[in-house]
Formats: structure tokens, C-alpha cells, sequence
């Protein structure tokens, strides 16, 4: 069984980055990630296979990290 772990979403590491392609979970109320132990995706900047807890730090030349946040309910975007 894979350990899962719950991560604040403005730690900035890869899996909480908006152009991280990989499995993960959001709760936007609590504002955690929940993802899998090793999990891995694409960084969508780069194009290449990262390690979700990568932090920012390893890609700082060419990171353009972004804080993950909730998508807006359409119900809110017309107020």
C-alpha cells in the first residue's frame, strides 16, 4: 500500500505547482494536497517526468512554479 501524504498547497514543491501533471488529490477548503508516496507526473513547463515532492529549489533556473489554487465555481465568475 502506498503511504499517501498531505502537504500545505503553498509549500512549494512540484506537486503543489499548477503545471504539475501528476495524480493528486485537492481539498480546497482545507487547502492541502493529498498525494502518493514517490508519486510521479509531468511539469508541463519543462515537458519532462518530476518526482511530485521535487521542491522548487532543484528547477530554480528554469521553474516557473505556480501556487495551486482552486479553480473559480462558474456560479462566482458572473458576480
Amino acid at each position: 500500500m502506498n503511504e499517501k501524504l498531505i502537504i500545505p498547497a503553498e509549500v512549494k514543491i512540484c506537486a503543489t505547482c499548477s503545471y504539475w501533471d501528476g495524480e493528486r488529490k485537492i481539498d480546497p477548503e482545507l487547502r492541502v494536497v493529498v498525494v502518493a508516496d514517490g508519486c510521479k507526473g509531468e511539469c508541463l513547463v519543462q515537458g519532462k517526468c518530476c518526482q511530485g515532492l521535487n521542491d522548487e529549489f532543484e528547477w530554480r533556473d528554469d521553474c516557473l512554479w505556480e501556487h495551486l489554487a482552486p479553480d473559480t465555481p462558474p456560479d462566482e465568475e458572473k458576480k
